[in-house]
């Protein structure tokens, strides 16, 4: 029976921004097919898209399969995404209920049919709009599986890109934003992320209505080594149609942390990144992920940490206590910090973090900027959610002073 003969379907998403881009287009799949989003307890059709990442992650998505067998016990429930690629038999022996699918084969049977027309902003879906340009990862960070579920890095064919983003510009979407698990490694021939941020921005250009403000575009979460010359002149001439925005996970501001890491930069390599980008991009925005209580971590690894995130000037973080995910080899390691100092410490992170996106906020005061509007909220180009404008309509860029 093809997921397509469902008449009723519910998606569980877990996990990352490219979980959450995936989820959005098995989603648009199914309604173009006629099939109606519905609650959990009453979908013909469960999707869970899991996530693996860490070990709080795993233990969440074996929780999701569990309740949506128990809260509905008609429903078929397929399993896809990076836990269900690292053990398929777990899941399977659930419940007979249950099917695993790799992500590639789910989104060859939903997009598989007849040609339907695309769905426009209003209809259900967010006004920010997610394109996935890339997928797995070559890198091996001593705390993370993903590598292992998704498998080595690979590149959507540009023109692949530029279709489906004018689908939506066409559509309506005044925010396209491009989603990967190491978009900075996207390479198609000779064409890397600049390029085909430029091409998106043409693209955007051409679908848009005289008298209108044209998409803008918004670069998801890419590592520092990433952040080429070419990208940084790729922000700067197009003078916030690609956001002056980049979420940049350093992880520890620690250089003996990041080492054991596996990450490939130092503390101090992150810094003259960050300072290049403000000289370049005046106005630019950096927020950050940060993993607290890695092994080993010490009270002054951890304040190093602080003192980072605080002369970057981040305008966001996302803090994360570190969580062992077995198969890793950070958690075989035997100085894991206790979970009371990893909450402690997440704790202290966050206060820091609120602080400076205040800070950040108030400096941008009496600045003009273009926000997307979401509802009763709007995004920034900066990345800080603000009060609609009055009479404005979800999906509308509306320039504001901020």
């Amino acid at each position: 029976m093809s997921l397509q003969d469902a008449s009723t379907f519910h998606i569980v998403n877990l996990g990352c921004k490219v979980n959450r881009v995936e989820s959005d287009s098995m989603a648009a799949a199914l309604l173009r097919h006629g099939c109606k989003a519905e609650a959990e307890e009453a979908a013909d059709l469960v999707i869970v898209n899991t996530c693996t990442v860490t070990g709080e992650a795993e233990k969440k998505t074996r929780k999701a399969v569990r309740h949506a067998l128990a809260v509905n016990p008609l429903a078929r429930v397929v399993v896809t995404g990076c836990a269900a690629a690292i053990t398929p038999g777990f899941f399977e022996s659930l419940d007979p209920r249950v099917e695993v699918r790799g992500k590639k084969q789910l989104e060859d049977e939903l997009e598989s049919g007849q040609e339907v027309p695309q769905l426009r902003v209003g209809q259900g879906f967010r006004t920010r709009v997610g394109v996935k340009v890339q997928d797995g990862c070559d890198r091996a960070c001593s705390y993370c599986i993903v590598h292992v579920a998704r498998g080595k890095a690979w590149s959507v064919s540009h023109d692949v890109v530029v279709r489906e983003a004018r689908k939506h510009f066409d559509a309506g979407v005044k925010e396209v934003v491009l989603a990967g698990i190491d978009i900075g490694a996207y390479r198609d021939g000779g064409l890397e992320l600049p390029q085909l941020a430029d091409l998106l921005v043409r693209e955007a250009d051409e679908a848009t209505l005289e008298g209108d403000l044209p998409a803008r575009i918004r670069i998801s979460s890419i590592e520092p080594v990433s952040v080429s010359d070419a990208l940084v002149g790729a922000l700067v001439r197009n003078d916030g149609r690609i956001c002056r925005h980049l979420h940049l996970p350093v992880q520890s501001g620690s250089s003996k942390v990041l080492h054991e890491m596996n990450r490939p930069y130092s503390a101090e390599e992150f810094m003259r990144l960050v300072e290049k980008l403000r000289a370049a991009v005046p106005g630019i925005s950096l927020t950050t992920d940060v993993i607290v209580g890695f092994p080993g971590e010490t009270e002054a690894d951890f304040q190093e940490t602080c003192d980072l995130v605080r002369a970057a000037g981040f305008s966001r973080l996302h803090v994360f206590p570190y969580s062992r995910r077995e198969g890793t080899p950070a958690a075989e390691r035997p100085d894991q910090v206790p979970a009371e100092i990893k909450r402690e410490r997440a704790s202290r992170l966050r206060a820091i973090g609120k602080s400076l996106g205040e800070a950040d906020m108030l400096s941008r005061s009496g600045t003009r900027e273009l926000v997307l509007v979401e509802g009763a909220t709007a995004l920034t180009e900066s990345y800080h959610e603000v009060a609609a404008p009055e009479a404005s309509e979800p999906g509308a860029l509306v320039p504001v002073v901020l």
